[in-house]
C-alpha cells in the first residue's frame, strides 16, 4: 500500500481548508495511486460546490457549508489512518488495500472512493450536521439543496466515464471493455438517493446507541463488499 500523504491531522473548519488539504494529497501522492484517483474527482466537485455557495445556488448555504466540511473530514480521517491498516474505517479498506495495485483502472479507484464516501460517510455527515445546527434532515430546504449537488456529481461522474470510454484502446482491448461493463453497474445519483434514505433512518436511531451501532456496522460491511467488486482486476 502507498504511504499516506503528509497533512494536518486536525479537522478542517472551512471548505477552503478542505480544498487545500485535497490539493496537498494531489500534490504528494503518485498520479497512479488509487486514493489520488478518487481525490482528484472529489477535489473538482468540492471546488464547484465552493463556487456555487458564493453564488447563492443553495437555499441554505450555512447548512450546506457545514455539511460539506463534516463530509470532507470523514474522508480525511480515513486518509490519516492509512499508515495503520486496522484503523482505516471498514468501508474504506478495499480502496486503501488495493490503491497501489496494477491492473485496476483509475475509474475503478475513483468510483470505489465515491462508493465509500457517499454510501457510508454521507449519512453520518448529514446527521452530525443536523445535530450541530439543531435541525433535522427533513426540515426546510435540506433535501432540495442536497439534490442540487447531485447535478454537480453527475457531471463529474460523466466526465470521468467519458474520458475512460472515449479511450481508443477500449474498442479493441478486452480488459478495458470488461472494466466498462463493471463500472456501469454503479452510479453516483443512485448512491446519493440511498445515502439520503439512510440519513433519515440514522437520524431516527440517533438516541439508540445499540441500534445505531448495529446499523452503521452493517452499512460499512455492505459498502466494503461493493467496493471490492468495483476494484476487481478484470
Amino acid at each position: 500500500m502507498s504511504a499516506a500523504p503528509p497533512g494536518p491531522s486536525a479537522p478542517v473548519t472551512s471548505i477552503a481548508e478542505a480544498i487545500g488539504r485535497m490539493e496537498l494529497i494531489d500534490a504528494t501522492a503518485p498520479a497512479s495511486d488509487g486514493l489520488a484517483c478518487f481525490n482528484r474527482m472529489y477535489l473538482a466537485v468540492t471546488q464547484e460546490v465552493d463556487r456555487d455557495l458564493g453564488q447563492r445556488f443553495f437555499a441554505d448555504p450555512v447548512f450546506m457549508t457545514r455539511l460539506d466540511v463534516a463530509f470532507a473530514n470523514l474522508y480525511f480521517d480515513a486518509a490519516d489512518a492509512a499508515g495503520t491498516p486496522s484503523a482505516v474505517p471498514l468501508a474504506w479498506r478495499p480502496l486503501f488495500e488495493r490503491r497501489g495495485e496494477t491492473g485496476i483502472e483509475p475509474i475503478q479507484f475513483a468510483l470505489a472512493g465515491m462508493n465509500a464516501h457517499i454510501n457510508h460517510d454521507l449519512p453520518m455527515a448529514v446527521v452530525a450536521t443536523c445535530a450541530d445546527l439543531a435541525t433535522a434532515p427533513a426540515a426546510g430546504s435540506h433535501l432540495a439543496d442536497f439534490q442540487k449537488v447531485d447535478r454537480l456529481l453527475d457531471a463529474a461522474e460523466q466526465s470521468v466515464r467519458q474520458s475512460f470510454e472515449s479511450a481508443p484502446e477500449l474498442a479493441v482491448d478486452r480488459h478495458l471493455q470488461a472494466v466498462d461493463d463493471l463500472v456501469c453497474s454503479w452510479t453516483i445519483n443512485t448512491a446519493r438517493d440511498l445515502a439520503w434514505s439512510n440519513s433519515l433512518l440514522l437520524w431516527e436511531l440517533r438516541d439508540d446507541p445499540f441500534a445505531r451501532g448495529l446499523f452503521l456496522d452493517n452499512l460499512a460491511a455492505a459498502v466494503a463488499i461493493s467496493s471490492r467488486l468495483l476494484l476487481v482486476a478484470v
